[in-house]
């Protein structure tokens, strides 16, 4: 690690400073750990072709990405374009709707400075042919249905990545004017040439879909800056040309019903091309999806909530004929997919084809059900608590598909069985996952740990590990781990999800405590030796939670806000917070107050690692200035690290090491797992 050069205030250097000797200090078994965790290669973007028979998917060795083909069953799998070399990056893989071409980005051609736009015939067997120089930062590449064109989001000239979990840039200038990036919908043709920028400048657009005869597009959009505005976006329709109007056709916040000031993700165009259907719920960040499904005429009007009182939450679907969805969702802790039928006024499931206690998705986020259907076909990365991500891909039926890849499977877990609790509070059915301790001994008593995820509005669901802030490799060194899945969460329902509105750390923690008097009645938990730990939203309860009881012993609280008044002033992402608090901080103070750890800061005695980016954008870094300042005043043992030029994501992979042995040596010193 380097010492951030460019922060000024000598308080960020004296906190950060004493941290980097902290790490320095090894322990076997973390060291094995670490280097066993660093072993995973991480696969995403799995795709299948449209007639089913190939797959592609990106798989990362090194920390390089590369794109390998195969048949639909895994078998011939091999790389495509310059990555086989592995000394540039290669990605998002997209068929074209004749199966034969395959779209990628590469920055293989630039030295690693800017993306191409390639396509490969895979029946020719030919090198990769240049589409287009993308000068910027591009993602999200679909073809349109006729295969004459592809479409793609694009930042033009943009310098960081198009999501507010990314290190925001410096703050410098006229703050909201320059050096304003606006994500716009682009196109080129199949054949190559020009990139033409189809949606306006004045609109940051989020996701997109080409309607089925490739004439018009529907995309999420709202006036930039667009790590802020997600959580405001409008639904538009517009035809799929250079200076062709957008109509706003759905716009939550003067929507009349149960969309109402909420967020929309996914819409999808139905195969008549006359309305739109898409994933509508009160939703944390853009790429946590989930919510109820909602249709609305493609030429506007009221949306249509086609799964009212549902008890489960749909976080992705595809169209599997003209009156038939195939949809992942979220329930109960778990993975399902279901076919729903769906007609004007309603969806509703016709059959559960599987449920897993285990993640499948694209790979590329911690909460992204999302699958790649075609042909009555399926696949997808799938990872749990046993298995480390594969490829899995088959037919779709009432057996979910086997693994079609071998990339990870010489990784074993180090750490416990996993298992499903579940437990009534307050009238709610509330679920989460519990890691035994590594050799497990039931005569012994052990410490557990309590992980609270972040969010609010997402779900712990079984996944492999990744290197950086994770709570599977406490379980390694001797804890219990537990996991809920408290009010607020995603796989019980939209009414679930909303039940934590206006009450942030109160409703949720009584879930949590009442999951931790579950366990204890059943297993050896010593209750004196509880610790707390979580990032983001789990970040703010890991700080918010010891100021209202005393049962936690020792605190890591990542990237976590500690003043929900002052904080609303500090982020740049504070649209997000009306929909969860019913108002601003400036209209109702109060609601913020009651959830702001710092008011009741003199009751916490609990020692706390408090870590955080030095440009995060979602939970900015001053909140955990605050926080640690406050403990420091009071006498509670503390330490903050600040790592430099990081956002709300960590990307860089030193610093996800660094940030996890900080966490377990930290409870290794104030909650030891040995009696």
């Amino acid at each position: 690690m380097q010492h951030p050069a460019r922060l000024l205030l000598p308080l960020l250097v004296a906190a950060f400073v004493p941290g980097l000797h902290a790490a320095t200090r090894t322990d076997p078994r973390i060291e094995q750990l670490l280097s066993d965790l660093g072993k995973t290669r991480a696969i995403s973007a799995v795709q299948l072709s449209p007639d089913g028979n190939q797959l592609a998917w990106v798989v990362r060795t090194d920390g390089k990405d590369a794109i390998e083909v195969a048949n639909a069953d895994g078998s011939d799998a091999h790389r495509i374009g310059v990555a086989k070399r592995g000394d540039c990056n290669e990605t998002d893989p997209a068929w074209a709707p004749d199966s034969h071409h395959l779209a990628f980005l590469s920055n293989c051609a630039n030295g690693g400075k800017q993306k191409d736009l390639l396509v490969v015939d895979m029946q020719a067997k030919e090198s990769p042919k240049h589409m287009a120089s993308l000068p910027g930062v591009a993602q999200g590449l679909s073809w349109a249905p006729d295969g004459k064109s592809l479409g793609f989001l694009y930042v033009p000239n943009g310098t960081r990545r198009a999501s507010a979990v990314y290190a925001a840039k410096p703050a410098s200038g006229e703050i909201g004017v320059d050096g304003m990036e606006v994500q716009r919908v682009a196109s080129v043709d199949a054949a190559g040439g020009n990139v033409r920028l189809l949606t306006p400048e004045s609109t940051y657009a989020y996701e997109f879909a080409w309607s089925p005869d490739s004439q018009r597009i529907v995309f999420t959009g709202a006036p930039p800056p667009g790590d802020n505005n997600w959580w405001v976006a409008k639904l538009y329709v517009q035809n799929a040309q250079v200076d062709a109007k957008a109509t706003a056709i759905l716009d939550p916040a003067t929507s009349r019903g149960s969309l109402h000031g909420l967020q929309m993700a996914l819409p999808r165009w139905s195969l008549d091309g006359q309305r739109i259907v898409f994933i509508g719920g009160l939703m944390s960040d853009q790429g946590s999806t989930g919510g109820d499904l909602y249709a609305v005429s493609a030429s506007g009007g009221e949306p249509v909530n086609l799964t009212p009182n549902t008890h489960v939450t749909p976080a992705w679907f595809a169209w599997s004929g003209a009156q038939q969805l195939l949809v992942a969702q979220v329930s109960n802790g778990q993975s399902q997919v279901a076919e729903y039928a769906i007609d004007a006024a309603k969806a509703a499931p016709t059959r559960v084809l599987f449920t897993l206690p285990a993640t499948i998705g694209d790979g590329s986020a911690e909460m992204a059900l999302s699958l790649s259907a075609n042909r009555g076909k399926l696949a997808y990365v799938q990872s749990s608590y046993t298995e480390a991500p594969e490829v899995h891909a088959g037919a779709l039926s009432e057996t979910a598909p086997p693994a079609v890849t071998r990339l990870n499977t010489a990784l074993k877990p180090q750490w416990g069985k996993a298992e499903s609790v579940e437990w009534d509070s307050e009238g709610r059915h509330v679920q989460g996952w519990l890691l035994y301790p590594a050799n497990y001994d039931a005569k012994k008593s052990y410490p557990m740990i309590v992980t609270v995820h972040g969010g609010p509005s997402s779900a712990v669901i079984p996944r492999w590990p990744r290197m950086g802030f994770a709570g599977e490799p406490f379980s390694a060194l001797g804890y219990f781990v537990f996991m809920p899945n408290p009010r607020g969460s995603f796989g019980q329902g939209e009414a679930y999800v909303q039940a934590n509105r206006k009450d942030f750390g109160h409703g949720d923690l009584r879930d949590i405590l009442a999951g931790i008097d579950t366990i204890e009645k059943k297993l050896p938990v010593d209750d004196k030796r509880l610790g707390l730990t979580g990032w983001s939203y789990g970040g703010f309860m890991s700080m918010f939670i010891p100021t209202q009881t005393t049962r936690f012993r020792a605190v890591v609280a990542g990237a976590g806000i500690s003043n929900w008044q002052s904080y609303y002033g500090q982020n740049l992402i504070d649209q997000w917070m009306i929909p969860f608090f019913g108002a601003s901080v400036y209209d109702d103070p109060q609601v913020y107050a009651k959830s702001s750890a710092i008011n009741f800061i003199k009751q916490t005695k609990s020692p706390t690692l408090i870590v955080v980016g030095d440009r995060d954008a979602e939970c900015p870094a001053p909140q955990s200035f605050e926080y640690w300042h406050a403990l420091r005043a009071q006498g509670v043992p503390t330490s903050l690290v600040v790592y430099p030029n990081e956002g709300h994501h960590f990307v860089d992979p030193d610093h996800q090491r660094d940030v996890l042995q900080r966490a377990l040596l930290w409870f290794e010193k104030y909650l030891p797992a040995s009696n």
